[in-house]
């Protein structure tokens, strides 16, 4: 019982870090499975075991490292089947014979120059008992690999799956993972039976397995889809009846001498591609998988890696030749077959970059040849080292090869998205205005038409070019779900564009309907994927609802603090209190810039909408002098027609409390607009005391403005043409 209760211990130490250090490389733009290995790595004797020795050995003590090996072969299983279940041959349907050359290339370079640094590993750091044979392949196979699952995982967080390079990217990756997956069983068979003519048996006996797998193996998974598909749900039984065959697989590809990943492997690319069959699937399997099991491999993985080991300059000498050969081979054989095939340099070079992502496909295949003795601890460090290193780069060079703002003009395939690019060229020709564009973070739909139709209101003029963003990001929690593959994520994409068409066609009046453009991504931050698409977009404006944030008790932190923080743009944040009618709107002024920008907005609804009032509050305290206006506003009250200024009314009070003054003004009108004025006293920290009250005591909905640069200008194109039409009138 005691080494039980220890190993529970050992789970729960195992899942808390993992999950601590796999969301702080999330917040750095880094797959989450990189944190989870550097954790697992942790625990080890690279740093718990070399800094209490005592309490590493007293938590993981040897006894209980099979129970952890048990459970981490476990997992292995259910996660191969996950990978061969998401290896969709849509990704094969794409620029195949590009990709067949480049993927291969991409192995074979890598694997030749892996092989050549085999003659000089061999001798220095090999167990004698192993033979250069096995060695050679184990080593090429580690350098040749490409982690399709963390690479698809790049690909779709970047928003790359509809472009060329992504999809060029996908297919090269698949096409990598099943011939490295042979490669990688020849390798096992040749350790096992000590040279290669005595694996053939056992290579000869896994072809065939391979061949009753996508036969018979298949035909008996399409029995299983037919009745998923009759019942319209995925039962315990079927299941049960599922996972069995997992094992079964897994065991039998392990009684052939190969390993058992490669059974489960075979078993989740021979399952038949129904979208909901495999969804429900791959969501029933993924969470134990990867929360529970996963993490235990990682802890198992890191009880091995010993980074004390490299303990003398030319051993990290070593180790530097061994990245130094893994990134250039991959890289370097990747580009030339692009540049070969025809495909651009930058996009080549983003595509050797993404090829070098290994990740957790890597860290399988090194415990493999650690567990046949092929490798030693030594060179398992090292390659782990190796493992680490190309993954992590590869999202931060991705970007510095392959920036966001190319992605958007690299896109396949037609859509919405695109339309919001060419639109505005085409207003612009027939109007001598510069466009104006509003940016509307949308997170839900069907809840927030307010927020769109008030967008539409401060845009729409008819004077002006101007075109209206809802900005839909969809969330990846994790980096592993089934929801971040390519396939899904655009599944989801397509399910949003859908709800955000249907909350367009509600818009009143109909005519305003064809400026409203939405763009639709997916994203693992969405403020800083909101700032990052202003920085791009250059919107005049972005526009977000109200959020709450579960944890805090001011109402403008969370989401909504972080884009007023860093958007490089001017920010309105919305608190709809629910009014359809927009006709009278209060203005609380205190002369600064944030409360300029609020007053440019009212006057754009003003002159926008011929019914509308504005009520400009200036609230004195004590003997304060009245605050003028802006010297920019006063210019430009002064360029408004009769039929504008006419509908302005300018009031001063006093009162000790400007808060329940503004809030008592705000009782009679439909929208309040205010500054985030220091003023009214705010604070970096909470952005805002005063405007933190207002959301909270507002009687009517509230528009609070974040003015970014004292330059823009939402106003003064506008006021020629509405003088204009003025003049038109009188004479």
């Amino acid at each position: 019982m005691h080494t039980v209760i220890l190993v529970l211990i050992e789970v729960l130490i195992v899942i808390g870090l993992s999950r601590l250090i796999g969301l702080a490389f999330k917040s750095i733009k880094q797959p989450l499975v990189i944190g989870e290995i550097v954790a697992g790595i942790m625990l080890g004797p690279s740093l718990f075991g070399l800094v209490a020795p005592h309490l590493a050995a007293s938590l993981f003590p040897a006894e209980t490292i099979p129970f952890l090996n048990v459970l981490s072969q476990v997992g292995l299983i259910f996660f191969m089947f996950l990978i061969g279940l998401e290896l969709n041959p849509k990704y094969l349907s794409s620029q195949l014979e590009v990709a067949v050359l480049t993927s291969h290339v991409s192995i074979l370079v890598p694997f030749s120059l892996g092989t050549l640094l085999a003659l000089l590993l061999y001798p220095l750091v090999s167990h004698a008992n192993v033979s250069f044979t096995a060695f050679a392949l184990f080593l090429g196979a580690a350098m040749s690999i490409t982690a399709f699952p963390v690479l698809a995982r790049i690909i779709t967080e970047n928003n790359l799956q509809r472009t060329r390079l992504g999809t060029l990217a996908l297919t090269c990756a698949a096409v990598d993972d099943v011939t490295a997956w042979c490669v990688l069983a020849v390798a096992i068979a040749v350790a096992r039976t000590g040279n290669f003519f005595d694996a053939i048996p056992t290579i000869i006996q896994s072809v065939v397995y391979i061949g009753f797998i996508l036969t018979f193996g298949r035909w008996f998974l399409q029995r299983l889809a037919i009745y998923y598909h009759r019942t319209g749900r995925l039962s315990q039984p079927l299941l049960a009846v599922i996972y069995m065959a997992v094992v079964a697989s897994a065991l039998i590809t392990e009684f052939i001498g190969i390993h058992l990943i490669f059974g489960a492997f075979l078993l989740g690319a021979a399952m038949p591609k129904n979208a909901d069959l495999v969804r429900e699937l791959a969501v029933k399997t993924e969470d134990f998988v990867l929360i529970f099991l996963l993490p235990i491999f990682f802890a198992y993985s890191g009880l091995q890696t010993q980074i004390g080991l490299l303990n003398r300059p030319e051993l990290w000498l070593l180790c530097g030749l061994v990245l130094l050969v893994a990134i250039a081979g991959k890289y370097i054989g990747t580009y030339v077959a692009a540049r070969v095939s025809g495909i651009s340099k930058r996009e080549a070079s983003a595509l050797g970059w993404l090829m070098n992502t290994r990740g957790l496909t890597e860290l399988i295949i090194l415990n493999i040849g650690l567990e046949l003795g092929v490798i030693s601890p030594l060179v398992f460090t090292m390659l782990v080292i190796m493992a680490l290193v190309t993954t992590f780069m590869t999202s931060p060079l991705l970007e510095w090869t392959y920036p966001k703002r190319l992605i958007k003009l690299d896109v396949i395939k037609p859509d919405l998205d695109a339309e919001t690019n060419t639109e505005p060229n085409t207003i612009i020709e027939s109007y001598a205005h510069p466009l104006y564009r509003i940016l509307v973070p949308v997170a839900n739909p069907s809840t927030q038409k307010g927020l769109v139709q008030l967008a539409v209101a401060i845009a729409l003029n008819y004077r002006q070019p101007t075109v209206v963003n809802p900005l839909s990001l969809i969330e990846l929690e994790e980096d592993y779900a089934f929801e971040s593959t390519p396939v899904e994520a655009d599944r989801l994409i397509l399910q949003r564009r859908q709800q955000l068409e249907e909350l367009i066609n509600t818009l009143e009046p109909p005519i305003v309907r064809s400026s409203v453009h939405p763009i639709i991504r997916i994203s693992s931050n969405v403020a800083r994927e909101t700032a990052q698409i202003a920085q791009i977009e250059q919107p005049d404006l972005i526009l977000v609802g109200w959020h709450r944030p579960a944890f805090s008790n001011n109402r403008l932190g969370g989401r909504v603090g972080q884009i007023l923080s860093i958007a490089p743009v001017d920010v309105a944040v919305f608190v709809d209190r629910g009014a359809e009618r927009l006709e009278n709107l209060l203005v609380p002024y205190s002369a600064n810039i944030h409360d300029d920008l609020a007053l440019i907005l009212a006057l754009r609804l003003l002159i926008n909408r011929d019914t509308c009032m504005l009520q400009i509050l200036q609230v004195l305290r004590g003997n304060h002098h009245q605050e003028e206006l802006s010297y920019e506003l006063h210019k430009m009250m002064e360029q408004l027609p009769d039929s504008v200024r006419d509908r302005i009314q300018i009031k001063t009070v006093e009162s000790p409390e400007p808060i329940q003054a503004v809030v008592a003004a705000s009782k009679s009108v439909d929208l309040t607009i205010a500054g985030t004025s220091r003023v009214w006293g705010i604070e970096r920290q909470t952005l805002g005391r005063y405007t933190d009250a207002l959301a909270i005591q507002c009687r009517s909905s509230l528009l609070i403005t974040r003015r970014y640069s004292q330059v823009t200008s939402h106003l003064a194109s506008v006021l020629p043409e509405v003088s204009n039409q003025e003049s038109t009138v009188i004479s």
